[in-house]
């Protein structure tokens, strides 16, 4: 049975969710997407709003997914796979949308801890939504808007018509997240080649990391921010596997995203791993090829990480 992809559409309060929403609903695609939204959102999905578009909409209680009783969403994607399985409603993508204070990482937790819903749906990806007109005031104020920002495999980033101006906002949030790719939209008017079949949680060598160009200018104080780690030569794979144990007793509550491509000493394949805090996995990719550099590149996306600590623990692997 093909598993049902889901996308996590987050950010702060205002950032155009909803309208980014009723955009996917509309457009034609040929999908069938089920919904699943908080009340506490700036704007309620109704059907007034979405018309018939969605198969079906599931509304959680009054609070964000992430604090709320910690079943709940558990219980509302079980309920969806019920009336599938009935034949009641059909559905093949499953859009959820955040409140705009809602943590994304326990949200895509769900989908790795549950035994049955982990075979049933597919984490395709979180999109994130930054308001380019308020943004710069939101991610000084608000740490969760960091968050938000840092579990991204997209970054949306609305209202620049309203605010043209925005280059510092995305060398800003290019600290923050190194590894998701941003794009411009207006009113919701996204190509949907951006929002779909983003594989951000399966094991693959997509890994496009984005260097912010830096300026003269004071640095903002981000709670979370990317490091990006390359090793220029091979490494024993056991001192990697060490070394990873290591970042993640220590730092694991810390990290939020983390991905990499390992070249392994004595090995023609490439090694592949990535991970949601605590969560992770790891496997052998494709033979590297005679005209690729064989080097690793690894980037963590995380809240107060110690980046000269975790920099030195790498570059203790060269050393005789």
């Amino acid at each position: 049975m093909q598993p049902i992809s889901v996308t996590i559409l987050t950010g702060f309060l205002g950032s155009g969710k909803t309208t980014l929403l009723r955009h996917i609903l509309n457009a034609n695609h040929g999908y069938k997407i089920a919904v699943i939204e908080n009340e506490f959102g700036e704007v309620p999905i109704d059907n007034e709003l979405i018309g018939n578009r969605a198969t079906q909409i599931k509304t959680l209680s009054n609070g964000c997914i992430c604090c709320s009783r910690s079943s709940e969403l558990e219980d509302a994607l079980l309920d969806l796979l019920d009336s599938m399985d009935k034949g009641q409603i059909y559905f093949d993508r499953l859009m959820i949308e955040c409140t705009g204070m809602a943590d994304p990482g326990p949200i895509t937790q769900t989908f790795f801890s549950h035994e049955v819903l982990c075979q049933r749906f597919l984490l395709d990806g979180v999109i994130t939504l930054v308001d380019a007109a308020h943004a710069e005031q939101q991610l000084d104020r608000f740490s969760i808007t960091q968050a938000q920002v840092g579990y991204a495999d997209r970054v949306i980033l609305t209202k620049t018509d309203i605010a043209p101006a925005h280059d510092a906002l995305i060398e800003r949030l290019q600290r923050i997240n190194a590894r998701a790719p941003i794009h411009k939209v207006i009113q919701g008017d996204a190509d949907l080649n951006i929002l779909f079949d983003i594989e951000g949680f399966i094991l693959n060598d997509k890994l496009t990391v984005s260097t912010p160009v830096y300026r003269f200018v004071p640095e903002q104080q981000n709670i979370i921010r990317s490091i990006i780690v390359n090793l220029p030569n091979p490494v024993e794979l056991s001192d990697i596997s060490d070394l990873m144990e290591e970042l993640l007793l220590s730092f694991a509550d810390n990290l939020l995203r983390y991905k990499g491509i390992l070249a392994i000493k004595d090995e023609s394949r490439r090694l592949l791993f990535q991970g949601v805090q605590r969560l992770y996995s790891a496997d052998w990719d494709r033979e590297w090829r005679t005209d690729e550099v064989r080097e690793s590149v690894l980037v963590f996306i995380g809240m107060e990480l110690p980046e000269q600590k975790i920099r030195e623990k790498f570059a203790e692997l060269f050393v005789e």
